[in-house]
């Protein structure tokens, strides 16, 4: 964790990578239909989780190595956006997927450096909401 300004923080983690799942076919002469097998693998590098924090707005970013990837922009009583961007072999490429968030409670704590963000938000699809979420964040220094 790092001061960018008087109340304004950036906090950056290293994420488990996500394991992905690749199907293929296989064909052996025995057999007169194709058979799917599945093959599990985890990426090299990690995934970067990117926090801004203040006391009045987190913005948070998931870099993730060509798998699903996030941005959220929560602002306490405001609607903000979520956007996912999925894995370049998805059927939309480099389009994202947006939603809207609405912030309930934003509550920082901790002095000179936060040691507890607590963030209470909606996720919406246009008029459906998809759930209430808690993003609970212990820091240690």
């Amino acid at each position: 964790m790092y001061q960018k300004d008087t109340d304004r923080f950036h906090l950056l983690l290293t994420a488990p990578p996500l394991i992905s799942c690749e199907v293929e076919s296989v064909v052996s002469p025995e057999d007169t239909l194709p058979q799917s097998k599945s093959k599990a693998y985890a990426p090299n590098s990690p995934r970067i989780l990117w926090l801004e924090i203040s006391p009045y707005r987190v913005i948070m970013t998931m870099q993730g190595n060509a798998q699903v990837s996030y941005r959220h922009f929560w602002e306490r009583g405001v609607y903000g956006i979520s956007r996912y961007w999925l894995p370049t072999e998805s059927l939309q490429p480099n389009n994202p997927i947006r939603l809207r968030n609405f912030t309930s409670s934003l509550i920082l704590n901790g002095h000179p450096l936060p040691e507890h963000l607590r963030l209470e938000y909606e996720l919406w699809a246009e008029k459906v909401q998809l759930g209430c979420y808690i993003l609970n964040l212990e820091i240690k220094h």
